[in-house]
């Protein structure tokens, strides 16, 4: 097993592998394991319908039982245009493929749109947990804008037989504030009907890009949209890696500390094909992490037999 990870991480392996971080001390960290909805989650405020369905993501698929989660998300055909996204396979118009691929490679879940899920759900909805993405970037305005905008209800999610309901909100943004407010009420709507709730917690502004580095993967900004996405209530956070750090001094906007800069820097290596995505699970300010490089989803086959290395990575 080391061995197969050490080929995977390639030339960085024992830098990553070997890596002690110093800012936040290991004791403070809840790290995965089979128990974790018990020691993280259970003396919250989610109901037990809602700890129910963080188990059953937990217990899915084959990384069933470890404490680690391997979601398939596909909403490329929304985002990104179903011809540019699935023309190169075209077997994925066909959006059962998708939940075929997501149970063939032993995912703990699949992720996508109300039109793929709703299309199939009283095939698969009991063979493998939904979680339905509830708003996009459509994409298809001109000339074309970065909004998340909402593409159904809860209520719709729960009834197509959902485990959890995901959402993105574009921190930094100019629409921002408006999508904390829908995300919240969805998220509270989820936790009513005992769903458990997903945030791809992105960056969006044109400021943070300059001619010198892209802070929009700085780890001082994402942390900070990972933050506000826990106080949304969202029990499992999506996030892009950080590259770089120190993006408010360099921006000259918001409040920061030079010791949480640092500590960032200590504890996250900032670089490596092997760390710019992740699935974060947070229980209140701290969060455990597992990290893969981006798979290129339209280019697999149903038939393929997937690595959680290939199918943990996320939307783009």
């Amino acid at each position: 097993m080391i061995g197969e990870i050490e080929r995977l991480l390639g030339d960085e392996a024992e830098a990553l592998l070997s890596y002690r971080a110093k800012g936040i001390s290991a004791e403070h960290l809840h790290l995965p394991g089979p128990d974790f909805v018990d020691r993280v989650f259970a003396l919250s405020d989610r109901s037990p319908q809602v700890l129910r369905s963080l188990q059953q993501l937990f217990n899915h698929g084959r990384l069933a039982g470890t404490g680690y989660m391997s979601i398939l998300p596909v909403d490329q055909g929304v985002e990104h245009s179903a011809g540019a996204s699935f023309a190169p396979n075209p077997i994925y118009f066909d959006g059962e493929n998708i939940v075929k691929l997501a149970i063939e490679g032993g995912c703990n879940a699949v992720a996508t749109t109300f039109g793929v899920l709703g299309s199939v759900a009283r095939k698969y909805a009991h063979k493998i947990p939904f979680i339905v993405k509830i708003n996009h970037n459509e994409f298809l305005s001109y000339p074309n804008k970065y909004d998340q905008v909402m593409f159904g209800t809860v209520k719709q999610a729960w009834n197509l037989g959902a485990v959890a309901v995901g959402a993105t909100i574009y921190f930094g943004s100019a629409e921002s504030s408006r999508q904390i407010q829908e995300v919240s009420a969805a998220f509270q709507a989820a936790h009513e009907l005992g769903m458990a709730t997903v945030l791809w917690c992105y960056t969006r502004n044109a400021a943070f890009k300059t001619a010198e580095k892209d802070y929009h993967v700085a780890a001082d900004l994402t942390g900070q949209a990972n933050h506000l996405g826990v106080t949304l209530q969202a029990d499992i956070v999506k996030q892009k890696l950080p590259e770089n750090n120190g993006g408010y001094e360099a921006l000259k906007f918001g409040k920061t500390h030079k010791r949480s800069t640092r500590n960032l820097q200590q504890t996250i290596p900032l670089s490596g094909h092997a760390t710019r995505w992740l699935t974060a699970t947070w229980d209140g300010p701290v969060l455990s992490i597992a990290a893969a490089p981006r798979a290129t989803m339209t280019l697999l086959k149903p038939s393929a037999r997937l690595s959680s290395t290939n199918v943990l990575a996320g939307w783009g």
